[in-house]
């Protein structure tokens, strides 16, 4: 039976975990890492949440999630709903993705591409970001209906599960690739065993075709196809590109076929707009090797 990530999976490990890793260092500020916990709790499915949510969800204590959960409401993070006694995230906490953002500003450059290819495809193209174990949409593209799974900005999606999970981990340095998979392992050891096997095999179609596929695995409905982008080396980002399709749209052999080579090219034009290289030969061909072991 595939594997299905729980409702309660939370892409960070628990407070406690976190806390627990970092008991020994002197600089950690450990009031501050409780409130972004808590501002981390609040996802698509969670969006109005109580204190004892809160603590349930993050394994904080509930006195000290009313304290994070007041202060943070002052400062306009989180938005107190009187008529049932939750919060909401406020407003102000879109700032914080912003000057991010503006750092992306291939985005801008991608775009008009990537609209062309949704249109074409009839699904949506979009840019992740790696982040820990989770890619997280930053830029996306997509025509009229395509089914149950709408991307958007600042959207988390897992690693192992999705082609643009396996495309962004193909282009990691190989210690920080190795790095990745024990942290998947940790997080989620059900989810590892189930999906590692197609996880590497995403890693070494990367290394050999420049994309790699996923057919249903993280919803059933959904194909992808995704290719990887750039590796910041300096700032550590890996960014990926995916494409996904309705299922009942696609023909046989189509996203292997058509759509992956097409999305591949996509990618080679927005490297060659922004001045991007080539994914590094010596790190594709160094993870395809661990890929296989």
């Amino acid at each position: 039976m595939p594997y299905t990530v729980p409702k309660s999976t939370r892409a960070a490990s628990s407070a406690a975990a976190v806390l627990a890793e970092s008991a020994d260092d002197a600089a950690f500020a450990t009031t501050l890492a409780k409130g972004l916990i808590v501002l981390e709790a609040f996802t698509a499915g969670t969006t109005l949440l109580g204190n004892m949510d809160l603590s349930t969800l993050t394994g904080i204590p509930r006195p000290t999630v009313a304290r994070l959960t007041h202060t943070l409401a002052e400062l306009g993070y989180l938005r107190y709903d009187a008529e049932c006694a939750k919060y909401r995230v406020g407003a102000r906490a879109l700032r914080m993705a912003h000057p991010l953002l503006t750092g992306m500003q291939f985005r801008q450059a991608a775009r008009p591409m990537m609209q062309e290819l949704a249109q074409g495809v009839r699904g949506t193209v979009s840019i992740g970001l790696l982040d820990g174990t989770s890619m997280i949409y930053v830029e996306s593209a997509r025509s009229g209906d395509v089914g149950p799974h709408v991307p958007d900005i600042g959207m988390p999606i897992p690693v192992v599960m999705t082609a643009m999970g396996r495309a962004a981990a193909a282009i990691l340095p190989p210690p920080d690739a190795a790095r990745l998979e024990e942290r998947i392992a940790a997080e989620d050891s059900g989810m590892w065993l189930a999906s590692r096997e197609a996880y590497r095999a995403g890693i070494v179609q990367c290394a050999s075709r420049g994309y790699c596929t996923c057919i249903g695995e993280y919803m059933p409905s959904i194909h992808a196809v995704a290719a990887p982008l750039f590796y910041v080396a300096g700032q550590k980002q890996a960014f990926s590109i995916n494409c996904g399709i309705p299922a009942f749209r696609l023909q046989p052999g189509q996203l292997e076929d058509e759509i992956g080579p097409r999305l591949a090219a996509l990618a080679d034009s927005i490297r060659a707009v922004v001045g991007a290289g080539e994914p590094a030969t010596e790190v594709r061909r160094a993870n395809k090797k661990r890929a296989r072991a």
